[in-house]
């Protein structure tokens, strides 16, 4: 079969590798659609781990079962599936209590050298992902490249659950990426009012798709000034920082009403992971700064039920589209930011 291998830094090889063996507990997916990540990206830019020199990503996974294995009971040929990266252990302190999102020892499809990903035309899924894993069916009539996206949404709704964003909230996102959109379209499906922040005007024409209350322009005004002004001086209740700046996480804290929550949604470089933050103000205001990491398995069925009923404009999010054999250019086409959410579509 074909797949595209990482190979180093911003190098993949499109090859033939060796077609996938059939697990007895598991099955063979036939890769439909497969979603350009963030973190996808990161390795992408910043190469592979030490002592690893190829490996298949992808993670945001969609596809058809072609085959299944002696001992699968659950799961039958022609099932349409949709896949989230995460293989919990099941034992461990974390997972005993339901936080399978905090697992000890989580392995990550398409990150985890020796766990291959969506970016190939198949992929063996085995008997322990499909237990301790992330994997729903797709619903009748919802598209492969649709139910890709239910994995970027999931962490989406996890954050909103953490915030219990609602009716009477004011919420603002920092950040005007693909997941910058979903935060903004699902804080408005929960009824919040919704401000967005972007630093171009390219990003204003993209996110406005998604119906943001309001657009922040922090390369025209300061973003803290306008959330205040827009909120009649008090402040918003939450602020997600949706981007790998730490700059914006100080601003967040001093973008946020007293008693309001801030989000750590995007990660730092890990070179430079450090941020400051105003600890009186956390302090006085009793402000909540959340973390918020990946999500339960619950919330990508979740994520696929809104799409299916039209709840989130999904659709809206998807602007670019490569085949297999043109993984570089998908890849410099996230890389780059003229869109939103980049698919490959392995099958030609």
């Amino acid at each position: 079969m074909k797949a595209a291998v990482q190979t180093g830094i911003r190098q993949f090889e499109v090859r033939e590798v060796p077609d996938p063996t059939l697990p007895d507990d598991g099955l063979i997916l036939k890769v439909t659609a497969c979603g350009v990540c963030g973190s996808d990206l990161r390795r992408w830019r910043e190469g592979l781990p030490a002592g690893v020199d190829g490996i298949i990503p992808g993670h945001e996974i969609a596809g058809e079962v072609i085959a299944v294995g002696s001992q699968t009971t659950h799961v039958a040929v022609g099932d349409r599936l949709a896949f989230g990266p995460d293989i919990h252990c099941g034992h461990c302190w974390y997972c005993q209590r339901g936080l399978y999102n905090l697992c000890d020892n989580t392995r990550f499809l398409g990150i985890t050298p020796g766990l291959p990903g969506g970016f190939a035309e198949r992929l063996a899924v085995s008997g322990d992902v499909l237990a301790n894993g992330i994997v729903h069916p797709i619903p009748a009539g919802l598209p492969d490249e649709i139910a890709a996206l239910a994995e970027p949404c999931s962490s989406v709704l996890a954050s909103h659950l953490k915030t219990n964003t609602s009716l009477n909230d004011t919420v603002v996102v920092i950040g005007a990426g693909p997941i910058g959109a979903l935060l903004v379209a699902t804080a408005k499906a929960r009824g919040a009012r919704a401000f967005i922040v972007v630093r171009s005007d390219r990003r204003r024409a993209l996110v406005e798709l998604f119906a943001p209350d309001e657009i922040i322009d922090s390369s025209q005004e300061d973003m803290v000034a306008r959330a205040r002004e827009l909120t009649g001086g008090l402040g918003v209740d939450i602020a997600i920082c949706a981007n790998p700046d730490a700059s914006t996480q100080e601003a967040a804290v001093r973008m946020v009403r007293k008693g309001g929550k801030v989000v750590l949604f995007g990660g730092l470089p890990k070179a430079t992971p450090m941020t400051t933050l105003d600890s009186n103000r956390i302090h006085y205001g009793e402000i909540e700064v959340i973390g918020a990491f990946s999500y339960h398995p619950t919330a990508h069925a979740q994520a696929l039920d809104l799409f299916a009923r039209q709840v989130i404009p999904v659709e809206q999010l998807i602007t670019h589209r490569f085949p297999l054999d043109a993984i570089d250019v998908a890849f410099e086409t996230a890389n780059s930011g003229v869109g939103l959410k980049v698919l490959v579509q392995p099958q030609e």
